[in-house]
Order: C-alpha cells, then sequence, then structure tokens
C-alpha cells in the first residue's frame, strides 16, 4: 500500500451549487480526513470545459455535459490525501445518484432529475494522470 500522498480535483457542479450543497460536501471530504489545499467559485467558460471534458467530444452526451456545467457556477477544489483519488470517488458514490449507496455524496443528496444529462453534483479525478491534467487546467 503507498503511502504517498496524492492530489485530485473535485467540482463541485452547478446543481450542488445551486442546492446549497457546497458546504455539506467539503464537511465530508474534511471529515473523511482529507486536506482541501486550494478552492475557487467560478463561472467556467465553453473552453475550459471543453479542455476538460475532450475526450468525451463527439458523444451524445458531450454537448448537454458542456451545456449543464456551463449553466451556473462551480467550486473546484484541490485535495490532497492518501489515496485520495480512489478515496473521493468512493466518497463520491456512483455516477448515477439513483443507485449510489446511501453514505455517499450522491446517494444522500443526489436524485435524478429527467433531464438530458445526469446532474450528480460532484466530478471526482479517476486516476493520477487525469488529476494532474485536470488540476493544471483549473488551477493554472
Amino acid at each position: 500500500m503507498s503511502t504517498a500522498v496524492e492530489e485530485t480535483l473535485v467540482i463541485v457542479k452547478p446543481d450542488g451549487v445551486a442546492r446549497n450543497l457546497t458546504g455539506e460536501i467539503l464537511r465530508r471530504i474534511e471529515a473523511k480526513g482529507y486536506q482541501i489545499v486550494d478552492m475557487r467559485m467560478l463561472q467556467p467558460s465553453r473552453e475550459l470545459l471543453a479542455a476538460h471534458y475532450a475526450e468525451h467530444e463527439g458523444k451524445p452526451f458531450y454537448e448537454p455535459l458542456i451545456e449543464f456545467m456551463e449553466s451556473g457556477q462551480v467550486v473546484v477544489v484541490r485535495v490532497a490525501g492518501n489515496r485520495v483519488i480512489e478515496g473521493f470517488r468512493s466518497l463520491a458514490g456512483t455516477t448515477d445518484p439513483t443507485a449510489a449507496a446511501p453514505g455517499t455524496i450522491r446517494g444522500d443528496l443526489g436524485r435524478d432529475w429527467g433531464v438530458a444529462v445526469q446532474q450528480n453534483l460532484v466530478h471526482g479525478s479517476d486516476a493520477p494522470e487525469s488529476a494532474a491534467r485536470e488540476l493544471a487546467l483549473w488551477f493554472s
């Protein structure tokens, strides 16, 4: 087991910000024992979102996802800790909030709103390489 400290990107998406869940999401991150290293609230540009979601370009959900992420402010957070990438993704729960386990962010706070793209409150990097790329985009 690795003891190296990792960093990851967490985004509280527009639905989480609009529903005033940012504080609760940050509380859960800190309660897990992770450190918030940097944080900012912003209205993401289409260019930034296109770079962030570049691997999904051309997929059917790409445009609705970009539109959703452009629809309001987000909170981007640089989070550090041992195995934080894996740990935050577990804390977030599965992508579909209806199927996410109770006790997870999406399981406790999310639901299906019947819209074109899943509004699931948070994003977390899925690997060290994507975390490095995403952190460089959002915290440059």
